[in-house]
């Protein structure tokens, strides 16, 4: 099992994955969505931007903690390989 923490900024103006946020988990990978933070269209959003920023299907993406918060745990049970160099350019805002 491989834990991301991502930090949801909702209501942007278009879809971004990258930049560090200094989260309640340690470092959170920015998610920038245009949803709006209402019934979790904005969770649901960043889930499928973050599939796509690091390859895998949202399916693959299981919520694990902040379902009301922006502040979210990310579970992914099976990583493929070189997935912490991917987060780690996703964290640098290297998108």
């Amino acid at each position: 099992m491989f834990t991301i923490a991502i930090r949801v900024r909702p209501g942007a103006s278009r879809t971004a994955v990258g930049g560090s946020y200094p989260g309640p988990r340690g470092p959170a990978v920015i998610v920038a969505v245009g949803a709006r933070p209402v019934d979790g269209q904005a969770t649901e959003a960043a889930l499928k931007a973050l599939a796509d920023a690091i390859g895998v299907r949202p399916s693959a993406l299981r919520l694990k903690a902040g379902a009301a918060s922006r502040d979210k745990l990310v579970e992914l049970a099976d990583p493929p390989q070189g997935l912490s160099d991917r987060i780690a350019q996703l964290l640098a805002g290297r998108g």
